[in-house]
């Protein structure tokens, strides 16, 4: 999978994903206005409003990028009618063409790794018959309980050509409570780094590996760091724009062939109207908006590769 994603990135020169993390107050009133119109002020009324603004930004960017990352848990406060939406949001993408990665950050011990996995990536058996869950491409992996609990996605990556990206080293402001203590001299993310590759290795696609890393954009020295250590594994880089990530930071996350990453931006792509720069779009124009925003960061980016 990882394969198939490194070649939309080249045919688009566009090394970024957009962030499909709607909140209600990104939504542009007249949008809510008629959702609830609809299906009055209730989570089905919501997540109405959240597919027609989906659907507007991915039909205003998916000819400029190679893929996007919708937030589950932005889908899962609205309950069973927000999942209906997330599930309707990763289809009429790969409808696209666009390459998913599902925000989830599953991971736990074998056996519910395994249901995460298929669920997320794989088929589960009903019957006589194999059927998709929610049938993302990837999806990000917390890697806190060990190989027994990240060794079910790398299978399903090798059986199903999924991918996963795992956690290594965080964008938020904490992350540095845990992934930063050293233990026998080395940070915690170092090590995490080494397994990933070894986890990697058992599930190569080309030069690169279906188990990619979490690495963000506003820890640039450490960014140097991961990129020496993982010379094969792709960075998944959270923290560009709104997060406070700039382009010369999240350079040191690219190998010098130009690959090695891919750049996320959600609020900085999706409520891009609300900002200064492209207030002259108006919220009605909101996926105009977006779409300029895109171009925008994506010579943004490639202005320092």
């Amino acid at each position: 999978m990882i394969s198939h994603l490194i070649k939309k990135i080249q045919s688009t020169k566009a090394p970024v994903c957009v962030g499909l993390d709607p909140m209600l107050s990104y939504i542009p009133e007249h949008i809510v206005k008629n959702a609830f119109k609809e299906y009055g002020e209730t989570l089905k009324g919501a997540a109405e409003a959240i597919w027609q603004f989906n659907k507007e930004i991915i039909d205003h960017t998916y000819d400029l990028i190679p893929s996007v990352k919708p937030q589950i848990a932005m889908y899962e406060q609205f309950g069973i009618e927000g999942l209906i939406i997330y599930k309707k949001t990763v289809d009429y993408c790969q409808e696209k063409g666009l390459v998913v990665i599902g925000d989830v950050k599953r991971g736990d011990i074998g056996s519910t790794s395994a249901a995460y996995a298929t669920g997320h990536l794989g088929y589960v058996k009903v019957g006589s018959k194999h059927l998709s869950g929610l049938g993302t491409d990837f999806i990000t992996v917390n890697p806190y309980f060990g190989t027994d609990g990240v060794k079910p996605f790398v299978d399903i990556c090798s059986q199903e050509d999924k991918g996963i990206f795992v956690l290594v080293k965080t964008s938020n402001p904490s992350s540095g409570e845990f992934q930063d203590r050293a233990i026998d001299g080395r940070p915690l993310y170092e090590l995490v780094a080494e397994k990933v590759v070894e986890w990697g290795n058992q599930s190569m696609d080309g030069v690169y590996s279906n188990v990619g890393a979490v690495v963000g954009a506003t820890y640039p020295e450490m960014s140097k760091i991961l990129r020496t250590l993982m010379p094969n594994t792709y960075f998944l880089v959270p923290g560009y724009g709104a997060q406070g990530g700039t382009a010369e930071d999240l350079k040191y996350c690219f190998n010098e062939d130009g690959l090695g990453a891919i750049v996320n931006s959600s609020r900085g792509i999706i409520a891009a109207y609300k900002q200064e720069k492209y207030s002259n779009f108006g919220a009605e124009h909101f996926g105009e908006a977006s779409r300029q925003a895109v171009i925008d960061m994506v010579a943004d980016i490639n202005r320092v590769l």
